[in-house]
């Protein structure tokens, strides 16, 4: 059983706000919270933002901040919010973690946006998260990924076997 759900935001499409129709825009607060909250969720939970970046802006540095932000964690059920074009490469990062579930998410369209599919993949990893054995997995359109088994598709805009 899941004492506590540690989420870590690092940005990425699910917090985007955009400005206008050239598509600026900026990473804004983490969504997570509100739409876990608005669910009514029956567990508790407690979100950490780390960095607040477009994942293709994500470093070696910012992923070695997120594995030590991560390992210093009690919780052994994690639940990362990340832009999906890096998301692989950031998973990979943590799995170098021992004896933690951590299940990175996303969305390819933003969280303020009607259809987007934020709360769909948070669901997944949610229920994701309570359930395998510790691994570090992605959760995006419907499925649970390996990290070692898949890529984001950039074309298709989703993810499949690799």
């Amino acid at each position: 059983m899941m004492e506590e759900l540690c989420i870590v935001t690092t940005g990425g499409t699910i917090d985007k706000i955009y400005f206008d129709d050239k598509s600026d825009f900026q990473v804004g607060e983490p969504q997570i919270g509100r739409i876990l909250e608005e669910l009514g969720v029956a567990f508790r939970f407690t979100v950490i933002p780390i960095i607040r970046k477009d994942s293709l802006h994500i470093n070696d540095n910012d992923r070695e901040l997120l594995h030590d932000a991560i390992a210093a964690q009690a919780s052994r059920h994690v639940l990362v919010t990340h832009g999906t074009d890096s998301m692989v490469a950031t998973a990979k990062v943590l799995s170098r973690i021992p004896d933690k579930t951590i299940v990175l998410t996303g969305a390819l369209n933003p969280a303020r946006f009607r259809g987007s599919d934020a709360e769909f993949n948070i669901g997944c990893a949610v229920g994701a998260v309570q359930s395998l054995p510790p691994g570090v997995y992605i959760a995006m359109n419907g499925r649970i990924w390996d990290p070692e088994h898949v890529r984001k598709n950039v074309d298709a805009n989703r993810f499949e076997s690799a």
